[in-house]
């Protein structure tokens, strides 16, 4: 696994989604509203979902189901992050409380 630095993963993020506004606003005259990108997160994580199930051979999806997969389930984490950023949340703060929050809970 390629070790990467989850803010640099978060700027990476954020770069790329500011390019696909410009896009928007080029094609359509408007960015996408915060809610236009929870439904996209949506709509990927109910590929997730199905592709999910066609990995564990409970539905056939074809060949290419792993990368696929991987491609949806890196989607997913992007449109998080994209999704925390528009409404002002502070990812890595609130993944880093949290992930202490779980381990603190299950430490008891």
């Amino acid at each position: 696994m390629k070790d990467m630095d989850f803010n640099k993963i978060i700027e990476r993020s954020i770069a790329i989604r500011e390019t696909y506004h410009k896009l928007e606003e080029q094609y359509h005259g408007q960015k996408w509203s915060v809610e236009e990108d929870a439904l996209a997160f949506l709509t990927d994580a109910g590929l997730v979902g199905r592709l999910t199930m066609s990995q564990q051979g409970r539905w056939p999806n074809g060949s290419n189901t792993e990368a696929e997969l991987k491609h949806k389930l890196s989607e997913g984490i992007w449109w998080l992050i994209v999704l925390a950023q528009r409404m002002e949340i502070d990812i890595g703060e609130a993944m880093d409380g949290f992930l202490s929050k779980l381990e603190k809970q299950l430490q008891s």
